[in-house]
């Protein structure tokens, strides 16, 4: 094959066989495609799409470009349940989610990433707590597994490692916002880290990288299209990120968040998704819940899974998973057991408000980007970050406020700092003098779940 004929096929229109694209990726992965190709042929692609079929030959190309892992050998449930976040501001959910299902008897193992621009990240949240470490071996990885049921590490480079030179690639060129390349570069890492099972929590908004709620369906059915097709059981849903989620943005501040949630006392709106995905997770994992489903209809199975969920948290057991899955990984358990022990920054500092109203947006982008200004974000990869820095809303969209009230608290590494951020989280703040109206079919305000997508 000929990679100028590939891209000039791409370029005019043409759809690749599987062939075609397994030829590109091996190319890619061995050096033997010069970079300036492939730029040409992520911009093609960019500008030309892919239909489903393309997407899902592409993801499984890129899945096996490196290591494969098998985790069913030391499952402790049927199926390895998984979860994705598109990435959103003050998204804690898989510290939540993960212990839930594990604590229901599901094996959930997770690779995650770091956190970049405006978006937290998993692992930068998990390494607030002392001692615990993202870097796992293959056979700890399967180890921790067996034995707790719930493992979450720092994805490596020997999985779909294809996803990682294209991704450099598209960074630079232009071509991040390409759909299919969005979805085969999230799946491909899916697939090869052993999932068999997968709720995908799209988000929608200011705070995340689909702002649209049409942008976002079609990101959801994709990935849906290209689970399906690989074999995999995935149900997506669209969740609301225009303003952020829970109350906490901010590593150390997310962490004492989730513990909180895990406690059955967190903010409303993350209880509510921390749910939601939970209950999916299940529906999709646990046999026995498959098959009630099969026979009464999904409300049926699902109100049972949520009933299951709500158990674990109010029983102590979601929680007791989360204590046990940090100690695994070697974190100190005291820590989350008592988080006021947790590292703290030095300085709060109470941002007021300066009129009467009621909030109609905080615009979620602004107040992520203000955590990063504070040094709790990253503008590039590799840079470092403080985990104890953040904003703690106190004023959500409907809340009535007067002038004095709180809008939310800054944790800052000094006060100058903290001062110089203080004017751009104000303006995050929109305000008006009338009661705001719920609306359902927009990413703004309520509910969190706005749509589910399933094959």
């Amino acid at each position: 094959m000929n990679v100028v004929d590939l891209i000039t096929k791409k370029r005019d229109g043409g759809e690749h066989t599987d062939a075609e694209l397994q030829f590109l990726i091996e190319g890619i992965v061995k050096g033997a495609i010069p970079d300036y190709q492939i730029a040409a042929w992520a911009m093609a692609v960019y500008f030309q799409g892919m239909t489903a079929a393309e997407s899902t030959a592409l993801t499984l190309a890129m899945a096996a470009s490196g290591e494969m892992l098998d985790l069913r050998d030391v499952a402790r449930s049927e199926l390895i349940v998984d979860k994705h976040s598109s990435g959103g501001v003050g998204d804690k959910t898989t510290l939540t989610v993960g212990p839930i299902v594990a604590a229901c008897g599901l094996s959930v193992g997770k690779m995650s990433g770091r956190g970049l621009s405006f978006s937290g990240g998993t692992i930068d949240k998990l390494e607030g707590i002392p001692g615990w470490q993202a870097q796992l071996s293959a056979e700890q990885f399967r180890h921790q597994l067996r034995v707790v049921g719930l493992v979450v590490a720092a994805q490596t480079t020997r999985l779909a490692p294809a996803d990682q030179l294209l991704y450099a690639l598209r960074d630079v060129t232009g071509t991040v916002p390409s759909l299919p390349l969005i979805a085969s570069s999230i799946m491909s890492k899916k697939l090869a880290a052993g999932a068999d099972a997968i709720v995908l929590d799209v988000k929608c908004g200011r705070g995340a990288f689909m702002e649209s709620l049409q942008q976002a369906r079609e990101l959801a059915q994709l990935m849906v299209s290209i689970g399906s097709g690989a074999g995999r059981r995935v149900t997506a849903l669209i969740t609301a990120m225009e303003q952020p989620l829970g109350r906490a943005v901010g590593n150390i501040l997310e962490v004492r968040e989730a513990i909180d949630t895990l406690h059955g006392n967190g903010p409303q709106d993350f209880q509510e998704l921390t749910q939601a995905v939970a209950a999916e997770m299940l529906l999709l994992g646990d046999p026995q819940l498959r098959k009630k489903r099969e026979s009464a209809g999904y409300e049926v199975a699902a109100d049972t899974a949520r009933l299951r969920v709500r158990t674990a948290i109010d029983s102590g057991a979601a929680f007791a998973k989360f204590a046990e899955f940090v100690a695994a990984q070697g974190g100190h358990a005291a820590f989350v057991i008592d988080p006021e022990r947790l590292p703290a920054a030095p300085v709060a500092l109470d941002l007021a408000a300066e009129r009467d109203g009621f909030v109609s947006a905080v615009d979620a982008r602004e107040i992520g980007l203000s955590v990063v200004a504070l040094g709790g974000g990253r503008q590039k990869k590799g840079d470092a970050i403080d985990r104890r820095v953040g904003v703690v809303l106190a004023a959500k969209v409907g809340a009535q406020i007067q002038t004095g009230d709180s809008l939310c608290t800054i944790h800052a590494t000094d006060t100058p700092v903290a001062q110089f951020v203080a004017s751009r989280i104000r303006d995050a703040y929109t305000f008006a003098e009338e009661p705001i109206s719920v609306s359902e079919s927009s990413c703004s305000f309520s509910p969190v779940i706005l749509e589910r997508v399933t094959r």
